[in-house]
């Protein structure tokens, strides 16, 4: 299946000069989305982890239908303020701007095996930030997981100590 297809791209959003990959497209072709949830599982089924994070937003939609497919917990890495309990939070810049991202301090237990999910990899300061949070909670990052890597951003520079894994990887 070709999933570039899928991927409409909207020029100067949400700044001129931006070319924002839009994968609602993709999400409103249940094949497409069920292929990307299946080449994840695919993956991802017989490596030993305990629990899968996603990032605000779109990560919840990769990595939550991927931990029910695996049969693992899945924990939130959201914006600031928008989480009701104790929390750890990181910093970080992003195409575009920056923000905070937090995690609940009781997100999994230290050691645990942790899977990183999102839609897209961009400069890598999102993901690096989840990983900050990770640490911070002494988990172990097994992985990072991408939809779409824009590696003309490079991203994976941030992430140099990670493994990181991308279904489309626009050059």
């Amino acid at each position: 299946m070709n999933l570039r297809e899928k991927i409409r791209v909207i020029e100067d959003f949400p700044e001129a000069g931006i070319k924002f990959k839009d994968i609602t497209t993709l999400l409103q072709d249940p094949q497409a989305y069920r292929y990307v949830i299946e080449q994840f599982k695919e993956r991802y089924q017989d490596y030993e982890i305990d629990a899968l994070v996603g990032i605000e937003a779109r990560g919840f939609l990769m990595g939550a239908p991927l931990a029910l497919e695996l049969d693992k917990p899945f924990i939130l890495a959201r914006k600031e303020g928008k989480l009701p309990a104790e929390v750890v939070k990181a910093e970080y810049d992003l195409e575009y701007g920056s923000n905070v991202l937090e995690m609940h301090q009781d997100a999994f237990t230290p050691g645990d095996k942790i899977l990183v999910v999102d839609d897209l990899l961009a400069t890598g300061g999102t993901a690096k930030a989840t990983c900050d949070l990770i640490q911070k909670l002494e988990g172990e990052v097994v992985e990072l997981a991408f939809l779409l890597e824009l590696a003309y951003l490079e991203g994976r520079k941030k992430l140099e100590a990670y493994d990181i894994y991308s279904i489309i990887i626009d050059e």
